[in-house]
């Protein structure tokens, strides 16, 4: 992968949205040296994170910083804490937060930020609080665009009570999606795809949902400063959502032109300009269920990675001592941190599990030389022996002491990730994970049956979720389909292990008429056009390989390199990437993937006339936003980034979203539902 990978030229989505909130929590008076291009988001477009820019050690000396309480409520706590965590708030003046449904103690002569989805619910417990005095002047900011029958209704009650003086702003912020990664949002709307190709939904259900999604997409849009021309296929949700955001757009847009009095053409050069591909989750199936080697990938898909933090088992040896008789072992589950601050998570989540593997003790190594640095030119044996309120004036010490919060941190953030791949090693020797991954690295292989079927007959059936999935994998992505006979000794193994199939009736109904899938579009190489190589020898066992214990890698990760390097990924693009590929830059696309985008609707909601009909061109473009209705994965996510920041032609700037980002067993599930109908 490309060193620029890691390098952003600008801004990126989470960067906005943290501005966006950072500028809130300054009574949006937070002078940011940028305009907003007139969107009035409340965002701005600053070049990097506003909080970096801020001193809390001198801050409480600044008489500009007002110490206030938070009100979130459910929504707004997932979209505030997945990029802020509690230092930052303190950072700007945030001393509390509570839920605006919680129990709270009135604090009377403290103001009192609110960020909440406006709701009539929420709207009267604020009015509740405003009555009964409990903070000294409100700051009200909405997620979304407030009703205007709502707002005038909260005016006239906050008036009948006779405090209306009390009420010094009210925002729309446009900020109702979720950023886990720089460039990722999910819009945090579930079951999108059982509902939408459920015969039973209903047209006003659908359409509802479809108003839904609309609207997280024009929350996402205004926060990134612009007016994307929208590219869809027709026939499908895609269609309906792009022509109902685009009328949304196209609205604000006259309603700016009107407000700042402008004449503006918009007819900036294409290539400085967004382009939003929306696309249906039936662009690729298989992609849904495949075992990816991407870390980032793995721990999605093994563990509940959800908001930044991933929750792994811990055993715990006390409990199992107390059990031993019963001969059941006790797991507590252990929770960790993947913060945008996280050093180890930035360079190592898009890597493969044996680079990553090998970086993390690479880490620990330079940990080590650099604590022993310290430890020789203090005399100390111990980093834990030094104290930060020492009044010793020796140059070591006071050296030791400027270093030691930035060692206690990494030793923190490398501890982690030591706990996450032991957890991570166990599942792969658990349940062959690897086994699974090998297999879908090669669909057409003529041993391919041999192999799966030994594969079933392994004796384990604590992965029988994972097997399901590769088989369905096989089934859509086989060049020539799979065997009859195959298919039916395969549906035989899993009912003698009781384990519904519901999944494989509505699988095998979508091939039939999948009209865009893995094998329809032209992958290629991204390794410099050069062809993928595969090693078709069978992988070693993980199973002793090494193990991690206590914050400490035995055997070293060599072995485990060793073992598993046949299992590398390949570089190639993935169809969601070829699609992307045929829009953005065509001139490198093939003909075969540009003939399926060229049939794709273009509108375009800065041209007031003629936008539905415009037929469209084949141009180039720098910078997209990707959204797939019915769920997306990170396999998507790296698969784009790793496009977009390889050496075969310029950067571009791809964002990537979905209605939800849903983990491999979850949409198993999700479909499973479809088959009963």
């Amino acid at each position: 992968m490309s060193e620029n990978f890691l390098v952003r030229d600008e801004t990126s989505l989470r960067d906005l949205q943290i501005n966006a909130i950072v500028k809130m929590l300054f009574l949006n008076n937070l002078n940011v040296n940028a305009s907003n291009n007139g969107l009035g988001s409340g965002s701005s477009n600053t070049g990097g994170n506003l909080l970096d820019t801020i001193d809390l050690e001198n801050s409480f000396n600044d008489s500009e910083l007002s110490w206030k309480v938070l009100i979130l409520d459910d929504v707004t706590m997932g979209i505030v804490s997945s990029i802020l965590r509690v230092n930052d708030l303190l950072k700007c003046g945030v001393t509390i937060h509570y839920l605006i449904d919680q129990k709270r103690t009135p604090i009377n002569d403290v103001p009192a930020i609110y960020f909440v989805t406006p709701t009539k619910a929420n709207l009267d417990m604020i009015t509740r609080d405003i009555k009964n005095d409990y903070y000294s002047d409100y700051y009200v900011n909405f997620s979304t665009n407030l009703e205007r029958s709502l707002l005038e209704e909260f005016a006239k009650d906050v008036t009948l009570a006779g405090k209306s003086d009390k009420i010094k702003q009210v925002y729309d912020q446009y900020l109702n999606f979720i950023v886990t990664e720089p460039e990722l949002f999910s819009l945090e709307i579930n079951n999108t795809y059982s509902i939408l190709n459920n015969p039973k939904s209903t047209e006003d259900v659908i359409n509802t949902l479809c108003e839904d999604i609309s609207n997280g997409l024009f929350n996402t849009i205004i926060t990134s400063n612009t007016i994307p021309i929208i590219r869809a296929p027709v026939g499908g949700p895609a269609e309906i959502i792009a022509q109902k955001l685009s009328t949304k757009l196209r609205d604000y847009v006259i309603n700016i032109k009107l407000s700042s009095n402008s004449s503006s053409s918009g007819s900036e050069d294409y290539l400085d300009r967004y382009v939003l591909v929306l696309l249906d989750r039936n662009i690729d199936f298989a992609c849904m269920f495949s075992h990816s080697w991407i870390y980032q990938c793995m721990i999605f898909d093994v563990f509940n990675l959800s908001k930044n933090r991933v929750s792994i088992p811990i055993n715990d040896t006390k409990q199992n001592e107390e059990t031993e008789n019963n001969n059941k072992t006790v797991q507590k589950m252990k929770t960790f941190d993947l913060d945008p601050n996280d050093f180890f998570w930035k360079q190592n989540s898009h890597l493969p599990f044996p680079e990553a593997a090998e970086n993390v003790e690479l880490e620990l190594s330079k940990y080590k030389h650099d604590a022993e640095e310290i430890t020789k030119k203090t005399g100390i044996t111990d980093l834990n022996n030094l104290n930060s309120n020492s009044d010793s004036d020796t140059l070591q010490i006071q050296e030791a002491v400027k270093r030691l919060p930035e060692l206690t941190a990494r030793k923190s953030v490398i501890d982690n990730h030591m706990n996450i791949f032991s957890a991570l090693l166990a599942e792969l020797e658990n349940k062959h994970l690897d086994s699974f991954f090998e297999i879908e690295q090669d669909p057409d292989n003529k041993n391919l049956k041999l192999k799966f079927m030994e594969l079933l007959n392994d004796g384990k059936t604590n992965n029988l979720n994972d097997k399901l999935r590769t088989f369905v994998y096989l089934f859509l992505t086989s060049t020539n389909g799979l065997p009859n006979e195959f298919i039916k000794d395969v549906e035989t193994y899993f009912e003698k292990n009781n384990f519904k199939i519901g999944a494989f009736k509505y699988i095998y109904k979508l091939r039939e008429f999948m009209t865009l899938s893995q094998m329809s579009l032209q992958n290629k190489s991204l390794e410099n056009g050069k062809p993928n190589n595969k090693d078709s020898q069978t992988s070693t066992t993980l199973s002793g390989l090494y193990n991690l214990t206590e914050g400490k890698l035995q055997g070293g990760v060599g072995s485990l390199i060793t073992g598993i390097k046949k299992l590398l990924p390949e570089k190639k693009t993935i169809p969601i990437t070829n699609i992307v590929e045929a829009i953005m830059d065509p001139l490198n696309s093939s003909q075969k993937n540009l003939e399926t985008t060229d049939s794709y609707l273009y509108l375009d909601p800065r041209a007031t006339r003629g936008s539905q009909t415009k037929k469209p061109k084949r141009q180039s473009y720098n910078k997209s936003i990707v959204f797939v209705v019915g769920g997306g994965n990170y396999l998507e996510y790296q698969n784009l980034q790793e496009w977009a920041h390889s050496e075969l032609h310029n950067p571009k700037k791809v964002m990537y979203g979905s209605t939800a980002i849903v983990s491999p067993n979850d949409f198993l599930s999700e479909i499973s539902t479809l088959s009963e109908n």
